[in-house]
């Protein structure tokens, strides 16, 4: 076992009202910190003194030295904030990018940001490739991160129209037999979709885009023998589409437009054939224009639980193999 080599730095904190930025308040914030590292932290005015090991010491360092930079930018870091930058620097991942960018805001006004730097890369992604490809696990902000790209897209004009869609896999998308009108057969296959996009838009005015058709919510059947002019399109669950249906998808694209296909390998809820999530990525791996992103458990930000499920349901599926 390696000796640990002992340290001691000091923080600049900044006036009062930068401190309490960052600390949080009540020191919310500094609590926190005290939890995820093993260090001693002392404030004696502007400064905070920090003491342990060489390595927490550093790390620590490195997290004050991002939430300044949040601060400097008119971002108030909270408790969750901090627990996530605090991951990544765990990880040895760079933050620099985290947190940065406002990708878009919900309708109450709480900025949409990149929480990961997997999260970071995938936003880059999408701006930089027509067709992304965003694949890990649930809660990895996938779908949500997608949504947030496209209507961000769809209020600077850069394309007309947003078109969600995914596959009804639990009525095999012959949604002839279910009960009610065509809108009361596909909304609880849909649903999740809504709940995405009434974050970013007022419930009324997501109405009136839906009405002038400028946003369009399907299922995948809806989607063939289509051609998609200036949309952005977002493929939700893509793991649960056949071969065909992943290559119909695909070939929808026209002009102007951009797509993300989104979905967790480790969910296909398909009873028969190959998911089209799984080939397509031997497919079309040697298409430069086409990108693959793959979001890791790290890049969870839903609940704290959820990562401690996901690694327990890990195990499960460890232990079969």
């Amino acid at each position: 076992m390696s000796e640990l080599k002992l340290s001691q730095t000091e923080i600049q904190l900044g006036d009062a009202d930068q401190a309490t930025a960052l600390l949080g308040p009540h020191n919310r914030n500094l609590k926190s910190i005290q939890k995820l590292f093993e260090v001693r932290l002392q404030t004696k005015g502007d400064r905070m003194i920090v003491q342990g090991d060489e390595t927490e010491v550093e790390r620590v360092v490195r997290l004050f030295v991002k939430l300044s930079e949040l601060v400097g930018q008119g971002h108030m870091p909270g408790v969750a904030d901090v627990e996530y930058l605090s991951a990544e620097i765990k990880a040895n991942h760079d933050v620099g990018e985290v947190l940065r960018e406002v990708i878009q805001q919900t309708h109450w006004g709480e900025a949409i940001r990149a929480k990961t730097s997997g999260q970071s890369r995938y936003i880059e992604t999408m701006k930089r490739h027509e067709v992304v490809f965003g694949i890990g696990p649930s809660g990895t902000g996938k779908t949500y991160l997608a949504v947030a790209m496209a209507v961000n897209y769809l209020k600077k004009g850069l394309v007309h129209r947003i078109i969600l869609t995914r596959p009804a896999v639990e009525a095999g998308e012959e949604l002839g037999f279910l009960p009610g009108d065509i809108e009361a057969k596909v909304n609880p296959y849909l649903r999740p979709l809504y709940d995405s996009l009434f974050d970013m838009i007022q419930g009324d005015e997501v109405g009136r885009y839906v009405e002038s058709g400028r946003i369009e919510i399907a299922p995948l059947a809806f989607m063939r023998g289509r051609t998609l002019n200036n949309s952005f399109i977002i493929l939700d669950e893509a793991q649960n589409t056949t071969t065909g249906q992943m290559k119909m998808f695909l070939t929808r694209l026209g002009i102007n437009s951009r797509a993300v296909i989104t979905g967790d390998v480790t969910q296909i809820d398909l009873q028969r054939g190959t998911s089209g999530l799984v080939q397509v990525q031997k497919i079309l791996k040697d298409i430069e224009e086409i990108a693959f992103v793959y979001l890791e458990k790290s890049d969870v930000v839903r609940h704290p639980l959820v990562k401690r499920i996901l690694d327990a349901y890990e195990k499960v599926e460890q232990a079969k193999k």
